[in-house]
């Protein structure tokens, strides 16, 4: 057994004292391990976010690790390395399954194996089909004791987008808008209007940071010809930005087909009978790819092609209010301004778009001047 801080001495616990500290313990290695598997945001796609902490028979972290990108080792492999010959009959937490098969590097069950580690706690089951129980059953056969689900909620909501593309062949979809008090994107219709604080845009450029793809309707970028690219901070892969443009209003002097370098622009369009005629050659020779599709769900499945598992939708509310509709949008970043843009100003949502029933784990905090809100959206397919 692991052994617990704080039972040297002193006379026997109960058994009942042992297990509820044991439970403690776990909880608190499990959220240092969700804590480094976290670090791994808009670096690791298309894998998980994955931390790993190696504790030895006294109760001392001895080992420490994260998936830092797809391709590099995995957290387990680089808490193991850290640890090692101290691994030898410590326990490791672990947020995800420890994977079973050979992809660009070897499985880590066999590593935990091979280390002798002698218990594992994992967070919650992989939901890759190669993987989804095999990797407990292969630890569990070599004489490895594993408990499974302590710091589930936390590292499922971590690990959401990787979850989504396995299981429904989509990214997660995190819709982004910014309002006046009085829930207007814009000062009136066909006018770019500046509504955030600075401290609200660099976070933003944070959040853009974070995700694999950026997405937009054809009026946002007519109206504001936005770059579309995650300034003022570090990114470490190509950002896919995402047009929604069922008539290839697009033009191909648009800002965004300068920034190539910092990833692809790809234009989703409807059929090719409501394009206009040599518009889709000339954004080609732009840079744009164009990519025909049916509906929402169907872009959604494209965008796996392009390694993306995580979608920001930024604007405008059309394009916002297409995704709420279908029941794409997963979680949702609301700056709200201090000031009023009246009645000619353009609406963002109707109210019975998107209500506040369907929200849950909501936040709100000052970004400056600005609100800046976050809640899950559910109730949706």
């Amino acid at each position: 057994m692991v052994g617990v801080p704080g039972h040297a001495g002193g006379g026997r616990p109960s058994d009942a004292t042992v297990a509820r500290d044991l439970e403690n313990f776990d909880q608190q290695m499990m959220a240092r391990a969700l804590f480094h598997a976290a670090r791994g945001q808009g670096r690791t796609t298309p894998n998980p976010m994955v931390g790993a902490v190696v504790v030895s028979p006294e109760g001392v972290i001895v080992g420490q690790g994260w998936h830092e990108r797809a391709g590099d080792a995995h957290a387990e492999a680089g808490a193991i390395d850290e640890a090692g010959d101290r691994a030898r009959g410590a326990t490791m937490y672990v947020t995800l399954e420890p994977c079973c098969h050979v992809g660009r590097t070897g499985p880590c069950t066999a590593r935990i194996i091979e280390a002798r580690i002698a218990r594992v706690v994992a967070a919650m089951t992989d939901p890759d089909p190669r993987v989804c129980g095999k990797g407990f059953a292969h630890l569990r056969a070599a004489g490895i004791a594993v408990d499974e689900g302590i710091g589930e909620r936390d590292a499922a909501r971590l690990n959401q987008a990787f979850t989504l593309v396995k299981t429904q062949c989509r990214p997660l979809v995190v819709l982004k808008a910014a309002t006046s008090l009085d829930a207007r994107v814009a000062a009136r219709a066909g006018e770019r209007t500046s509504i955030s604080s600075m401290q609200a845009i660099r976070r933003t450029h944070l959040l853009r940071a974070s995700v694999d793809a950026i997405a937009v309707g054809s009026a946002t970028l007519l109206i504001d010809d936005p770059l579309l690219t995650a300034r003022e901070c570090r990114r470490v892969r190509p950002l896919v930005r995402v047009v929604f443009d069922r008539r290839l209003r697009t033009s191909p002097a648009a800002r965004l087909f300068s920034t190539l370098a910092e990833g692809p622009v790809i234009i989703m369009t409807g059929p090719s009978t409501r394009r206009v005629p040599g518009r889709a050659a000339a954004l080609e020779s732009a840079g744009a790819l164009i990519v025909e599709t049916a509906s929402i769900g169907d872009a959604l499945q494209r965008l796996i092609e392009w390694d993306v598992s995580t979608l920001l939708v930024e604007g405008g509310p059309v394009l916002h209010e297409a995704f709420v509709v279908a029941g794409f949008v997963d979680r949702l970043h609301l700056i709200v301004a201090p000031h009023v843009l009246g009645d000619d100003g353009v609406k963002w949502l109707g109210s019975d778009v998107l209500t506040p029933s369907s929200l849950s784990r909501l936040t709100a905090e000052p970004q400056g001047p600005d609100i800046w809100i976050e809640a899950d959206v559910h109730g949706h397919s």
